[in-house]
């Protein structure tokens, strides 16, 4: 990857998900057990994670990022930010359509505005349900493709130019067929248009929990 993708983008992303915060929050409220987040970024999540959870493995494939995420894990420790002990934290280079973990070793996953910009969201849904446990959950927050036409046009006509503005984020993803076709059952799943979220063609959200059947 190169200078904008290491460094531009994720001060961009910073920006963006400032006013997501309390979806995220709630988001990772909900883990517990061992988890794994996939596509963590450069970690504006990582103080959300409660006491409910023992381990949190954080993935991300660009190593410049995850530099990034550990000098802030690092700094949130020193200044009390964070609810778990910075030993309860493992992030690593990865990505998520191969997974290096094995089979049944997760709690709890969480996708949180990530599978927009996995290249084969397909094979990263089925991987991520490998490696959940039987009875173990996905969390998601997610934005998708828009129920409406004529917003939908629109998305269609950006994405190309977003996606290189982006980084490979995709605009017109179907998430939820994506998780649903590996094999995940949901237990609940909220579609909205998130007026937080900016610019208005990329405010197409679902929300919700997903299991892996036992």
């Amino acid at each position: 990857m190169g200078f904008y993708e290491n460094h531009v983008l994720p001060l961009i992303m910073d920006v963006a998900l400032a006013g997501l915060k309390e979806d995220r929050q709630e988001l990772i409220s909900q883990a517990s057990g061992n988890v794994l987040e996939i596509g963590m970024g450069n970690g504006v999540n990582l103080p959300f994670y409660t006491d409910l959870t023992n381990r949190i493995v954080g993935l991300e494939p660009c190593a410049a990022v995850v530099t990034k995420a550990k000098r802030k894990l690092h700094d949130w420790a020193e200044d009390g930010t964070l609810q778990l002990e910075k030993e309860s934290y493992d992030l690593v280079v990865g990505g998520g359509e191969q997974l290096q973990f094995e089979d049944n070793s997760f709690d709890t996953i969480i996708a949180s505005l990530v599978f927009c910009s996995i290249p084969d969201s397909a094979t990263a849904a089925r991987e991520a349900l490998r490696v959940l446990k039987p009875g173990g959950k996905l969390l998601f927050f997610e934005h998708v493709r828009s129920p409406d036409q004529r917003m939908n046009r629109v998305q269609s006509f950006v994405n190309p130019f977003w996606k290189i503005f982006a980084c490979g984020c995709s605009l017109t993803c179907d998430t939820e067929t994506v998780f649903a076709e590996a094999g995940f059952k949901y237990n609940t799943i909220t579609k909205f248009r998130n007026s937080k979220m900016s610019p208005p063609f990329a405010a197409w959200m679902i929300k919700g929990q997903a299991t892996k059947p036992i």
